[in-house]
């Protein structure tokens, strides 16, 4: 074989080795793109989902604040009006005292009576009852007689200045039921006295001007 033969075979095997070489090697897939992070989005949608739970906590907080002040008002009347209902009762259940072996009213008895009219006059569907009593001095009969008078006299009072005389009872219960024990004056003048006792309509008491 010649020389110029010989490179020919050389030049065409070199390039057969290379066609088949190109035809073994695999072709590279392309690299994917990567995706964008927003770090911006993502931070402004932490910060609302946040907003919207603290503005619903916020939310909740003002209604609770708001029911436990409704709640405080509510019992804050309420304490008043048993307060009011108790200086009701108490008003009309005050005492009135007597001088010795007097039926005659004091001047501090007609103030005590007169505190009761208004009340009296705002339940019309009260009832009351008054007893009379004395101390220990005297004999039984006298003093049952005096503790009547006692009582009548308040009741009087009481319809001078228009309470209906039908809604009044009066007892004597004389010596029988003392205030104070003992057989001085200070148990004594505890005992010449006159009882209230409310014996219907007062469940539910109306105040005077409401």
């Amino acid at each position: 074989m010649t020389r110029v033969a010989r490179s020919a075979l050389l030049i065409v095997l070199a390039a057969t080795s290379t066609s088949v070489a190109c035809r073994r090697k695999p072709a590279q897939p392309p690299t994917p793109a990567q995706p964008t992070v927003n770090t911006d989005s993502i931070n402004a949608a932490a910060r609302a989902r946040q907003d919207s739970i603290d503005a619903a906590m916020a939310a909740r907080a003002r209604a609770d604040s708001i029911a436990r002040m409704e709640q405080a008002r509510m019992d804050r009347e309420r304490a008043d009006r048993e307060r009011m209902m108790t200086e009701a009762r108490n008003t009309v259940a005050a005492r009135i005292y007597f001088d010795y072996d007097q039926a005659e009213l004091s001047a501090e008895a007609r103030a005590t009576l007169d505190a009761k009219v208004p009340l009296l006059n705002a339940n019309p569907g009260m009832r009351i009852r008054i007893s009379g009593h004395t101390d220990d001095r005297g004999s039984d009969e006298y003093n049952l007689t005096l503790g009547q008078r006692r009582a009548a006299a308040a009741k009087r009072y009481l319809v001078q200045r228009g309470i209906d005389a039908g809604r009044i009872d009066v007892i004597s219960l004389g010596e029988e039921q003392p205030a104070s024990p003992g057989s001085d004056e200070s148990a004594w003048s505890q005992n010449r006295r006159a009882e209230f006792e409310i014996t219907a309509g007062g469940d539910t008491i109306a105040l005077p001007n409401r």
